[in-house]
């Protein structure tokens, strides 16, 4: 069973940057597409960024294009997702997901997750 555990999440204010990690554990990650989905207060959980099980494709929601960046080390077993330019809007609880080599865009395509970390952005 792979294990996803977040990190990197906080307070922070509008214009500032965060990195958010999320480490792999329980058997290898390499064959496995990874996302990053948020779910703001009182809205369903939205898709951020996919990237495919070797970097070959990645995708990112309108609202966040040009400002965030996926990436993954895969000798540290571990996804980031580098946040610049952070906008109130962009407050939610950030999870990273796993699903086996190709990524997609519906939560529902994921079966592992993470247990998320906090972003909260003040204007």
């Amino acid at each position: 069973q792979l294990q996803l555990v977040e990190s990197g999440g906080g307070l922070v204010q509008a214009g500032g940057s965060l990195r958010l990690s999320c480490t792999a554990s329980g058997r290898t990650w390499s064959s496995y597409a990874m996302a990053w989905f948020r779910q703001a207060p009182g809205k369903g959980r939205e898709i951020v960024t996919t990237i495919n099980w070797n970097d070959s494709v990645t995708y990112y929601t309108d609202s966040v294009k040009g400002r965030f960046t996926i990436s993954r080390n895969s000798a540290k077993d571990t996804l980031y997702l580098q946040m610049n330019g952070l906008k109130p809007e962009d407050t939610a609880i950030y999870y990273c997901a796993a699903r086996p080599l190709t990524s997609a865009t519906r939560s529902d395509d994921y079966r592992n997750w993470g247990q998320g970390t906090q972003v909260t952005v003040s204007s």
